[in-house]
């Protein structure tokens, strides 16, 4: 056993909903073979379990593990192509990369490249969007396994609209999906995600096949994109005439449900708003690709009055890197430049949002807080003596304005540690060992 001592700081009531930020300066959480066993006080902590060993992190403050609910692994070189709405983008940035994982040995150079940026910035649970190609996924699921990161991930499939060395048929996309997900659902840590690019690149017939696999093999999840752009909107409109709107193009599938992730959604309509709450699935909200891309302004208030579920993705390469700390402190000035319509988020909207929501979202109960009977994901930040934020935490008044510091300065380099059920991701040189 071990105790770790530390100033902790987590939300596991939503604060959407009346819910705290739980904050103990001196606390002590005892892990037991990667297990929460004991919390509270230190003292007392430590007089339950008399020669249990004892790690002392009161130079830092103890997060729970951050969970990004919607990623790119092949994009991580695209990161940095501004100045272009979303089909430009995919167009000249996204797209040819993504070709470039046919090659074996360049995907899995990418994808040692994206554990690692993600694992770095302190994201220990994670629903990827995957690649085109079989191969290239299977890289990724064995390095995510190899690093011990939480992974829902699955092959993306489209067949028309894209680079003819993307597409797909439904034959080969269900026997590709089928394989990988046989291999990798379930295993340890990893899970497969049902994945359409988007209702723009996927037929009717070829979601029928993604429907048809999770119909087939249990417990996969759906994940997509919905709503992240006018042009994109309108244009599956043309596609999809009979659709009552966006969400019917998956929805009449059976492809929504509680383990569905749709990303973007900065344009929705009240019916498909009201569709979602009802079905149990959830948005994956994702601001500086918002942003950057010019999509829109993530209408949170009205996602919040319907009832949905609201985790937080980085979209990387769309968005600007891998840190839900980053996109914390965009989601908070999005919403602050909406004014009225917008909600005013505190740094414990945004601790919430990054962690325990997304675990919520991706139907995980033993992680996203530090609470008793979880796993001990958990990340310390403890930035660099006399860098800006370690001298504003140790001048922070309050709990929640430490954490308001944190989102508003923390970067990768200030995660000194990262645990993924108690031990440190295996990964070298990029995280010290736990």
């Amino acid at each position: 056993m071990i105790i770790y001592r530390s100033r902790v700081l987590d939300t596991p009531d939503d604060p959407f909903t009346g819910g705290v930020l739980r904050s103990d300066g001196d606390a002590g959480i005892a892990v037991e073979r990667s297990v929460i066993v004991d919390r509270g006080d230190f003292r007392a902590v430590a007089a339950r379990h008399p020669g249990a060993e004892v790690v002392d992190l009161r130079d830092g403050v103890l997060l729970p593990g951050l969970v990004d609910t919607h990623v790119h692994y092949p994009q991580i070189r695209a990161i940095g192509g501004l100045g272009m709405p979303l089909l430009d983008w995919l167009d000249q940035c996204a797209l040819p990369e993504e070709c470039r994982l046919e090659d074996p040995a360049y995907a899995g150079a990418v994808a040692r490249e994206f554990l690692t940026g993600l694992t770095s910035a302190g994201t220990t649970t994670a629903l990827v969007f995957g690649s085109h190609f079989h191969d290239a996924v299977d890289a990724l699921f064995a390095e995510a396994e190899k690093v011990g990161v939480r992974m829902t991930a699955g092959l993306v499939t489209s067949d028309h609209n894209l680079p003819e060395p993307l597409l797909s048929t439904p034959e080969r996309s269900y026997k590709e999906g089928r394989d990988l997900a046989d291999r990798w659902h379930g295993r340890g840590r990893l899970r497969y995600a049902v994945t359409p690019r988007f209702s723009y690149s996927t037929t009717p017939d070829m979601l029928a096949s993604g429907a048809a696999l999770m119909a087939d093999v249990p417990g996969l999840w759906f994940t997509s994109h919905m709503n992240e752009n006018p042009a994109e909107i309108a244009a599956v409109a043309d596609l999809f005439p009979g659709s009552a709107h966006y969400l019917d193009t998956y929805h009449r599938h059976g492809l929504i449900t509680e383990r569905s992730v749709l990303a973007h959604n900065a344009h929705p309509t009240d019916e498909e708003l009201t569709l979602l709450a009802g079905s149990g699935a959830s948005v994956a909200h994702c601001p500086t690709s918002n942003s950057a891309l010019a999509s829109g302004s993530f209408p949170l208030r009205r996602h919040l009055d319907h009832g949905v579920r609201v985790a937080l993705g980085t979209d990387v390469g769309a968005g600007s890197g891998f840190s839900l700390f980053k996109e914390g402190l965009q989601a908070y000035f999005m919403q602050q430049l909406l004014m009225g319509d917008g909600v005013p988020l505190t740094a414990v909207h945004l601790l919430h949002l990054a962690t325990r929501a997304g675990a919520q979202a991706l139907g995980l109960d033993d992680v996203g807080d530090l609470s008793v009977g979880k796993q001990f994901d958990a990340i310390l930040v403890r930035p660099e003596a006399g860098q800006p934020l370690d001298v504003c935490l140790r001048r922070a008044e309050t709990a929640e304005n430490a954490l308001a510091k944190i989102f508003s300065l923390g970067t990768a380099a200030d995660i000194a540690r990262v645990w993924i059920g108690g031990e440190a991701p295996v990964i070298p040189a990029a995280i010290p060992a736990g």
